[in-house]
């Protein structure tokens, strides 16, 4: 028996009217008439008691509609399972931001899941020092990076937002008096380093090699943590860029953050593997689009 057949038994189970069951189901009378009788030969009994003024089921067909409903009722839940499934509407995604860095993407993740309900949405902090570990090791789908993004493997979605860089140096610093620094301030104290596997034209973008005159600005302290790195500027050996968001979440008496007139911004975009495209990360990169450009359009 064809999934299409049983759909017009149950159908006309349900409605006992051919005319009711064929417009529900977009089919021809002829066309309800004709599978119930190719069913009946088939199994070998009337299904139906059909006369001019009603349709009801007899004992045989009250027996099929019962043991066919809820298979029926299983295969359709399945293949329901399995659109949605491939239209990114149910599973699981993880997304992976630094620290706080959500906050920056709140109208992203509420438009993805209005979208989405079925889909359960995780978050998992990504270290700055490493920024695409847990992306290669497919511990996230999908995370949102600061650009420029150069890797074969990875594919790179639409900038969401700028991050300003501001200059943290120990509370007892000779630039601590001030209100605001520019790059070329850089160029007279050792910054921070790095520590990990985040190339370098990545960490360029966050800590340049030179100052805007061409000054070299000297490398100090090793740090793979954004509180390591703390800790380092605290003693007052070093100073370093941050980002202004991760500035306004971590504030410490025994720290300064000084605006930079002239520093980079940063810029972030979804990024994810190429190999690991799935139809989630699809729909999460045009929630992406979609709530930047409604950001975009507001207005001001």
């Amino acid at each position: 028996m064809e999934l299409r057949d049983i759909e017009i038994f149950l159908t006309l189970a349900e409605e006992l009217h051919f005319g009711r069951t064929a417009e529900r189901l977009h089919v021809s009378q002829a066309r309800v008439s004709q599978s119930i009788k190719l069913q009946e030969r088939r199994i070998g009994g009337a299904l139906f008691e059909r006369t001019s003024r009603s349709v009801r089921l007899t004992p045989l067909g009250e027996r099929l509609r019962d043991r066919l409903a809820a298979g029926y009722g299983e295969i359709m839940a399945g293949v329901d399972e399995a659109a949605a499934t491939a239209s990114g509407q149910t599973g699981t995604l993880t997304v992976g931001t630094f620290a706080t860095h959500y906050q920056r993407i709140t109208h992203v993740l509420d438009l993805f899941r209005q979208r989405h309900p079925q889909c359960e949405l995780r978050m998992r902090e990504i270290l700055p020092t490493d920024p695409f570990g847990r992306l290669r090791a497919g511990q996230v789908d999908v995370s949102v990076l600061w650009l420029p993004v150069r890797e074969p493997d990875l594919s790179v979605g639409p900038t969401l937002h700028p991050e300003p860089l501001v200059l943290v140096v120990a509370a007892g610093h000779p630039l601590a008096g001030r209100d605001r620094v520019g790059m070329e301030d850089l160029g007279d104290y050792p910054v921070v380093e790095a520590e990990g596997p985040i190339p370098d034209y990545v960490w360029h973008t966050h800590t340049p090699l030179t100052t805007p005159s061409g000054r070299p600005i000297r490398r100090g302290t090793t740090v793979t943590t954004l509180e390591e790195a703390f800790t380092a500027v605290a003693t007052g050996t070093v100073v370093s860029p941050i980002g202004a968001d991760a500035a306004a979440s971590r504030r410490r008496s025994d720290l300064v953050f000084l605006p930079i007139t002239d520093g980079p911004v940063l810029r972030y975009a979804p990024v994810w593997r190429t190999a690991g495209e799935t139809a989630l990360v699809r729909a999460f990169v045009q929630a992406a689009r979609d709530a930047q450009e409604s950001a975009q359009d507001a207005p001001v």
